[in-house]
C-alpha cells in the first residue's frame, strides 16, 4: 500500500523558499539509491542553488531540473583477473642419481627400449642410467605440484602415453630439447610431463601428468620393467632421488607439491 509523506517546505525553509511551496512526495522511495537522491536534492534545496526562486511561478520542472543535478549515479565496477598462463615453463636442469624404494637402480634393458630396475653388484655402477630431471613451472597456482621431465643418455625421455586402452610408459627420443623449453597444457607434449610430490627426505612419487592417479613404479622382483601403475596395484611408486649440481642456472618461481585426497 502506498503511503504519503508531506513536507511543508515554508515551515522548514522558509528564508529560502516562497510563501505556499510545499514538496509532496507520492511514496516512499524503494531503494537506497532513490533515499540519497531524495536527501541530496533536499538538502540543494536547503542550502540555496543558482535557481532563482522568486514567486510561486516555481514549476515542477525547476524542481525536476535541481534533484536531476543532484542524482548518485550507480558504477559497477567489474574486477578483471589475468588468465592463468596456458603453457609449462621450464625453469632448470639437475643431474640426478635415483632408486627405487628397494635400492634398485634403474639400468636401460639392451634388448628393448625399457627401463629395468636392478640390484647392480658391486663394478657394475656404469651400467645405470644418467639421469637428468627438468623442473617446470604449473599454468595454474592453484594445482599443487612440480612438474618435472625426466631424461636419460642425453636425449631419451620418459613419457606416458595411451597403449591398448592402458596408459604405459616409453623411452622416447627428443632430437630438438628446445621443444621441451615451453610445453602448451592443451599439446601432446604433456605426455612428457610427471608430478613430483616428495613424500620423505629425498623420496619422491611420479604421477603422469597426462594420466593422473597413474605413476612409475617398479615390480617386486628384480630386474623387472619399470611401468606405471595404479597407486592400489602391488608395486613400488616411490623413489630416493639425490640431485647433483644444476645443470643450467635455476629461474626463482613459484614451488609446489601434489595434495591428493
Amino acid at each position: 500500500m502506498e503511503s504519503e509523506m508531506k513536507c511543508n517546505i515554508s515551515q522548514m525553509w522558509s528564508p529560502k523558499l516562497p510563501k505556499g511551496l510545499d514538496l509532496e512526495i507520492s511514496h516512499h522511495p524503494m531503494t537506497m539509491k532513490h533515499v540519497a537522491n531524495l536527501i541530496i536534492a533536499l538538502e540543494r534545496l536547503r542550502a540555496g542553488t543558482p535557481e532563482s526562486v522568486l514567486s510561486t511561478e516555481f514549476r515542477d520542472e525547476n524542481l525536476v531540473g535541481i534533484m536531476l543535478e543532484s542524482l548518485v549515479e550507480e558504477h559497477i565496477v567489474v574486477e578483471r583477473r589475468s588468465a592463468p598462463p596456458s603453457q609449462f615453463t621450464r625453469t632448470c636442469q639437475h643431474q640426478c642419481s635415483m632408486t627405487d624404494s628397494q635400492k634398485r637402480d634403474l639400468v636401460k634393458d639392451p634388448n628393448s627400449m625399457e627401463l629395468h630396475a636392478v640390484t647392480l653388484q658391486a663394478g657394475s655402477e656404469d651400467r645405470k642410467v644418467r639421469l637428468t630431471m627438468s623442473t617446470y613451472v604449473h599454468p595454474s597456482p592453484s594445482t599443487e605440484a612440480r612438474p618435472v621431465a625426466l631424461c636419460i643418455d642425453q636425449n631419451l625421455y620418459l613419457s606416458c602415453h595411451m597403449e591398448d586402452n592402458v596408459p604405459t610408459l616409453h623411452l622416447e627420443t627428443v632430437e630438438d630439447k628446445s621443444s621441451l623449453q615451453r610445453i602448451s597444457s592443451d599439446s601432446d607434449m604433456v605426455r612428457f610431463l610427471f608430478y613430483s610430490r616428495v613424500t620423505g627426505l629425498n623420496v619422491s612419487t611420479f604421477m603422469s601428468a597426462r594420466f593422473p592417479d597413474w605413476y612409475i613404479s617398479t615390480a617386486e622382483d628384480d630386474n623387472k620393467p619399470v611401468e606405471m601403475c595404479m597407486e592400489s596395484e602391488n608395486r613400488y611408486t616411490t623413489f630416493q632421488i639425490r640431485s647433483k649440481t644444476p645443470l643450467t642456472e635455476c629461474r626463482l618461481a613459484p614451488q609446489s607439491h601434489l595434495r591428493r585426497s
